[in-house]
């Protein structure tokens, strides 16, 4: 059954840059690094900006990137406004904190959303972000995920196991929640003290429903390692997609992707 939202309802999209990105090999957190011509946080938040029924943006930062990540936003999106939320610890507080500066919103119905997404995917297709979206104003809850392939199971005794590598994705973002099931989940796990890997594992331990996997994309990759801007940015001048129209690419899904019932 899909949710249509009522007027003045909303999404919100949560770009989460409050990592240390110490794989990259920089000292500077890796979502501030270049990335043709732009840092790569922007290109994540330049996403949101053109998703249709957007109300809220935002980005989730470290103490001390604060003064960073405010000149960035004043360089890269002015005027667009970007609430700026200081992050925790590990993902999950960060996660939290961004769900509880949205809370009165989602009390009030205003949200019926929350999208939170990596800020180092600075190549998710738009595509990709509205069909997680309308998934999860179908079913509650979405994540995109690509199939894994040449991966097999072992068994305990090391040898190949019969049922093979069938139904194992890799999970991308961004993952998209109604906003009521998403505050109630963190608000539990807040009073069990747990911490997940990442927010579809709050949801499923503590929402009692299913997460829906729709298709994901190959472009959608997360910069991890050095290389990865390397990869990145080749992919960027291949494509020679102007800034503005990046994410406006289509897709289909690949063969063999799962999906979400209707």
């Amino acid at each position: 059954m899909t949710t249509t939202p009522r007027p003045g309802t909303t999404h919100a999209g949560v770009v989460l840059a409050a990592g240390t990105g110490a794989r990259v090999g920089n000292r500077r957190n890796k979502v501030y690094l270049p990335l043709a011509g732009r840092p790569v946080v922007a290109w994540s938040l330049e996403l949101f900006r053109t998703v249709s029924g957007a109300g809220r943006l935002v980005l989730v930062v470290r103490a001390d990137d604060l003064e960073l990540a405010e000149a960035v936003l004043d360089r890269e999106l002015p005027g667009v406004p970007v609430d700026v939320v200081v992050g925790g610890a590990t993902r999950h507080e960060s996660e939290y904190r961004a769900v509880r500066h949205l809370a009165d919103e989602i009390r009030r119905d205003e949200i019926d959303v929350v999208l939170v997404h990596d800020a180092a995917r600075p190549l998710t297709p738009r595509a990709v972000v509205e069909e997680v979206l309308a998934a999860a104003r179908r079913t509650g809850a979405a994540v995109p995920g690509l199939p894994l392939e040449g991966v097999v199971r072992v068994d305990d005794a090391g040898l190949l196991a019969a049922s093979g590598s069938g139904g194992l994705v890799s999970v991308q973002t961004p993952q998209a929640f109604r906003g009521a099931l998403l505050l109630a989940a963190h608000e539990a796990a807040a009073r069990d003290g747990f911490t997940g890997p990442d927010t579809a594992a709050c949801v499923e331990r503590y929402g009692d429903l299913p997460v829906c996997v729709v298709p994901g994309h190959p472009r959608n990759l997360k910069v991890t390692y050095a290389d990865d801007l390397f990869v990145v940015e080749r992919l960027l001048a291949a494509a020679m997609i102007p800034p503005g129209r990046l994410h406006q690419l289509e897709r289909g899904p690949p063969r063999g992707q799962p999906g979400c019932a209707g």
